[in-house]
């Protein structure tokens, strides 16, 4: 159980240091290589495929803090209950796209794989590459589901819910 909360609480963090240490370092190493007139062939197409998965990791991080891109203009003019039901709606809508991004992005990864397809420099899987698109919105669609439960339970009254929303609010 302890696991599952450490995974929970960190997931996404892990991969983001993991991803970002991988890019830094792989380019710091190309730069290094060059100064000495020996460019390395594979280090370009490795730290792409880190920024890739970084960035589908970044959207669920974004989606857990509730920090990704909104417009929230209406949401001033709203009184407490309408904030929440207006921010229910827009999660329910994000729900929608990432299920439609999951399952499209998890057959376009999967035929890459079943046709064999390699990265020119590593001979990574393409596949693989491919599969941070529905893992990084699957992990979004996690995050979603736990906002909802959270607004849900303030829409309804739970005072806690509504104090920790609102807190959250103040800290943006």
């Amino acid at each position: 159980m302890k696991i599952l909360r450490w995974l929970d609480r960190h997931i996404e963090e892990a991969l983001l240091i993991l991803f970002s240490t991988i890019m830094v370092a792989v380019i710091f190493l190309q730069v290094v290589m060059r100064q000495f007139n020996n460019s390395l062939s594979w280090s370009e197409e490795l730290a792409r495929y880190s920024f890739i998965w970084l960035i589908y990791m970044g959207i669920s991080y974004g989606v857990k803090k509730e920090r990704h891109i909104k417009v929230d203009v209406a949401l001033l003019l709203l009184r407490e209950k309408g904030k929440i039901i207006l921010t229910i709606i827009a999660n329910l809508l994000f729900v929608v796209f990432a299920v439609f991004v999951i399952v499209y992005g998890f057959d376009i990864a999967n035929q890459l794989l079943n046709f064999g397809q390699k990265s020119p420099a590593n001979q990574i899987p393409m596949g693989l590459v491919y599969m941070a698109t529905p893992v990084g919105m699957g992990l979004t669609l996690i995050r979603l589901i736990q906002n909802l439960i959270k607004h849900i339970k303030a829409l309804r009254g739970d005072s806690g819910s509504v104090r920790k929303i609102n807190e959250m609010d103040q800290a943006k």
